[in-house]
């Protein structure tokens, strides 16, 4: 893959930074936000919050048809400020969380893959962070 730049989506959530940081890390919470289309699920999500820690999350087509995990290594992780992370696949990412005004903004950059184009990337990022916050939103 050549070197691209990084992709950021980002999304003000009209939540506290602890209520957002601990649903952002919650296995039980991250299986009802993380998708980016009503017809895809995440039935298992498995998470070791600290630096050297892995995650795991299932995701699924609700038909069957398709699914993956989606599965990486702490390289960071500073309470309440920023989560970076390798996928399984090399690439990074890193999200960063700040509060004002009892808003909280969540900004992911991850390094993009070499399959689909960045912008399709973006679009399936942005959505399932449109989840999060909807999802943030309603508990």
């Amino acid at each position: 893959m050549t070197a691209q730049e990084k992709i950021t989506v980002a999304a003000s959530i009209n939540a506290p930074l602890s209520k957002v940081w601990e649903v952002w890390n919650n296995p039980a919470d991250i299986m009802q936000w993380n998708t980016a289309d009503p017809s895809w699920h995440t039935p298992s999500s498995e998470n070791d919050l600290r630096t050297g820690g892995k995650f795991k999350n299932r995701m699924e087509a609700k038909d069957g048809s398709f699914g993956f995990d989606f599965e990486g290594t702490y390289d960071k992780v500073d309470h309440h400020k920023e989560i970076t992370y390798t996928m399984a696949d090399g690439r990074s990412a890193t999200t960063l969380f700040s509060e004002q005004d009892g808003k909280t903004t969540v900004a992911t950059s991850f390094e993009p893959e070499s399959q689909n184009s960045p912008e399709m990337q973006k679009q399936g990022w942005k959505s399932i962070l449109d989840s999060f916050v909807r999802y943030v939103e309603s508990k």
